[in-house]
C-alpha cells in the first residue's frame, strides 16, 4: 500500500471514529448500571425506567413525532406544488419567488426564530398564544425551502414528454398531476419529507423561541433536564430512536427503490 492510500485510510477511520464514537458511547452507557462514566455493571434498569416512570418525556417525544409529521406533510405539500410551479410555469415574479425561496436556506436559525416571535406577538392585538400551533406554524414555515428544492432536483431529471403525452391522451391538468407527475416525484418528495421530519424533530433553537409554558418538544426537554444533570434515561431513550432512525432509513431506501425500479 503506498503513501498516498495510507494516509486517505488514516482520515477515513479518524472520520469514522470522530462520528461514531459517540454513538458507541451512548449505547454503552444506557446498559450501564451507575448515573456516571465509570463502568458499574450492566443493567437493564434505565430501560425499565424509561418506560415505566418518565412520562413527561414519553409526552415530549410525541409531541415532537406529531408536529414532525404534521408540519413536514404540510411542507412537502406546499414545496410539490411550488416546486411544479416555478420549473413549468411561467409567471412575472418567478426568478423573485426562486430567489426568495433559498433565502431561509441560508438565515441563521436564531434570526428565522426571532422573526417568528415577533410575528406571533403582533399579528394581532395582544400576540398570538405559543403554543404547539406555533410550532407546528414555525416548523413548517423552515422545513419548506429544504423540502422544495430537495423536489425541484427531482424534477431536473423528469421527462416532461410524459406529461405532453398525458395530455394528448384527453387527461385534464388534475388526472396528470395525481396520476402521472406526484408518482414519478415520488423519490423526491419521500426525501424531501424525511428531510423536514429530521429538521422539525430535533430542532432547538427556533423552538425555543416560539414554544410556550408547559409544552416542551423532546429538544427543549432534555436542555431543560440538563440544568438538574442528565439522566441515562435520556440515553435509553436515544438507543431506541437511533434504533427506529436505522429502521425508518432502511425501509425508506427500499421504497424509493421499488419506487424507481
Amino acid at each position: 500500500m503506498d503513501d498516498k492510500r495510507r494516509i486517505s485510510l488514516f482520515f477515513f477511520i479518524l472520520v469514522l471514529i470522530f462520528f461514531y464514537l459517540p454513538i458507541i458511547m451512548l449505547v454503552v452507557l444506557s446498559f450501564n448500571n451507575s448515573r456516571g462514566f465509570s463502568w458499574g455493571g450492566f443493567s437493564l434498569k434505565w430501560y425499565i425506567e424509561l418506560f415505566r416512570n418518565s412520562p413527561d418525556l414519553w409526552e415530549a417525544v410525541l409531541r415532537s413525532i406529531l408536529i414532525a409529521l404534521g408540519s413536514s406533510f404540510l411542507s412537502v405539500v406546499i414545496a410539490t406544488l411550488g416546486a411544479i410551479a416555478i420549473k413549468w410555469y411561467n409567471f412575472k415574479v418567478k426568478k423573485y419567488v426562486k430567489f426568495i425561496s433559498y433565502i431561509p436556506l441560508v438565515i441563521p436559525d436564531i434570526i428565522m426564530g426571532i422573526s417568528l416571535a415577533i410575528f406571533f406577538a403582533n399579528i394581532v392585538k395582544g400576540g398570538v398564544p405559543l403554543s404547539m400551533w406555533t410550532i407546528f406554524i414555525a416548523h413548517t414555515t423552515f422545513n419548506i425551502p429544504f423540502a422544495l428544492f430537495i423536489i425541484m432536483s427531482r424534477l431536473d431529471e423528469f421527462d416532461y414528454s410524459v406529461v405532453e403525452a398525458a395530455y394528448d391522451l384527453g387527461a385534464s391538468e388534475f388526472t396528470t398531476l395525481v396520476k402521472v407527475i406526484i408518482p414519478m416525484m415520488m423519490p423526491g418528495i419521500i426525501a424531501g419529507f424525511l428531510m423536514a421530519v429530521t429538521l422539525s424533530f430535533d430542532d432547538f433553537v427556533i423552538t425555543s423561541f416560539v414554544s410556550g409554558n408547559g409544552q416542551p418538544t423532546l429538544p427543549i426537554y432534555i436542555y431543560a433536564s440538563i440544568k438538574r444533570g442528565v439522566s441515562p434515561v435520556v440515553n435509553a431513550l436515544s438507543v431506541i430512536l437511533i434504533i427506529g432512525t436505522i429502521i425508518l432509513t432502511f425501509s425508506s431506501r427500499k421504497l424509493q427503490k421499488n419506487l424507481l425500479g
